[in-house]
């Protein structure tokens, strides 16, 4: 993802993501944020944000955003690639979980056809429960997920199919750009779309 990110227009820096109200570099910045903010300075901005993480977060990516240059966010990438860090109660495959899942938001956003490996998303997928598509709000009532790339399958009802990293961020409350998805309900995770 570093060696992505150092390949963009500085422009590109500021388009849309998949992540609602967030630029590139707002995504890249909060990708950054366990390894450049400490903990004093996280439980400060937890307690301004009312406790509310989302809040917190939002607002401390659009001030890093805001602050650090493009150059200076994927260097901070490409210097913590072996960080161990672990989002609380996510453990490691937390971890790897945020990353693809907003490295996706910043690939599949800009049109760069960049492959998740397979492996890592059967780690992601192994990690996934119900819990984490009513996290992110998604409805998938009536919908089975069906991957064309792995062998994986979320839920029940009718198909909708696409790769593997498409079907996950529509578990993660994504809508896609056109033609991603396929099946009668495709257009209800498609951006754009009138539903």
């Amino acid at each position: 993802m570093a060696e992505v990110l150092a390949g963009l227009r500085e422009e590109d820096w500021d388009k849309p993501t998949l992540c609602a109200g967030w630029r590139v570099r707002e995504v890249v910045a909060h990708i950054t944020m366990p390894y450049r903010i400490s903990v004093p300075r996280f439980l400060a901005g937890m307690v301004r944000a009312g406790g509310k993480f989302n809040r917190y977060a939002d607002r401390q990516a659009r001030q890093d955003a805001a602050e650090l240059t493009s150059a200076q966010l994927v260097e901070c990438l490409r210097q913590n690639i072996n960080h161990p860090w672990k989002p609380p109660g996510g453990g490691y495959e937390g971890a790897l979980s945020h990353d693809v899942i907003h490295g996706l938001d910043v690939t599949v956003a800009l049109g760069i056809g960049r492959q998740v490996p397979s492996e890592r998303l059967r780690i992601v997928f192994d990690a996934m429960r119900p819990r984490h598509a009513k996290y992110f709000g998604v409805d998938l009532t009536g919908v089975q997920l069906q991957a064309t790339d792995l062998t994986w399958t979320y839920g029940s009802g009718t198909p909708l199919t696409s790769t593997a990293q498409d079907l996950l961020l529509v578990l993660s409350g994504r809508s896609l750009p056109p033609n991603h998805l396929s099946g009668r309900d495709a257009d209800r995770f498609t951006a754009g779309v009138t539903r």
